[in-house]
């Protein structure tokens, strides 16, 4: 039988989840998609436990992000290996150069990248336990296209994805297990 220090922990954990959940779900509002990329699965990297495709399966492409607001922007984050073998395929587009799993590095989804104009900028990601880091955006989390080679046959990023490496993880305080969270994320 769970304590009364538990249930409540529990309760509180359950309560961040819905309140997260819908802060998420109302920036989704400010952009909605635009088409579907049909699915094709290959040999897809299992590393960080990336979103596969599936043959057949239709994925949903957007070509904007929410808002960015101030003081800050409510995103997914999720882990992403940078390193010349790791999951993230290719070189990062804004320095055709490859990052160590140790470097403070990101990829926006692609209305946030808006063109490669974030490219070099430093970004602050604020956990919900109030970790703070900066990271340096190097790619861009494509929410067009996906389910091929270049993309590790991975389903598109979503709207609101801030594609972080292991470091930024680690920073945060985070489980890299987990590979998704909600932070806040804005210029720095």
């Amino acid at each position: 039988m769970a304590t009364a220090s538990a249930r409540a922990t529990m309760a509180i954990l359950l309560l961040l989840a819905a309140l997260t959940a819908s802060h998420i779900a109302s920036s989704l509002a400010d952009c909605q998609y635009s088409g579907y990329l049909p699915g094709r699965s290959g040999a897809c990297d299992q590393t960080n436990s990336p979103d596969c495709c599936v043959d057949g399966q239709q994925y949903q492409r957007f070509l904007c992000s929410p808002p960015v607001t101030a003081p800050a922007t409510w995103a997914a984050l999720t882990v992403n290996s940078f390193r010349e073998g790791g999951d993230g395929g290719f070189p990062s587009e804004c320095d055709m150069a490859y990052h160590d799993d140790s470097e403070m590095v990101v990829a926006l989804s692609t209305g946030w990248y808006s063109g490669m104009s974030r490219c070099g900028r430093s970004i602050r990601i604020t956990a919900k336990g109030g970790a703070v880091v900066y990271a340096t955006v190097v790619d861009e989390c494509d929410s067009v296209n996906g389910c091929d080679a270049e993309h590790n046959f991975e389903q598109p990023c979503g709207n609101n994805v801030v594609d972080a490496s292991p470091a930024v993880w680690v920073a945060l305080g985070l489980d890299q297990d987990v590979g998704l969270e909600a932070v806040t994320w804005s210029d720095a």
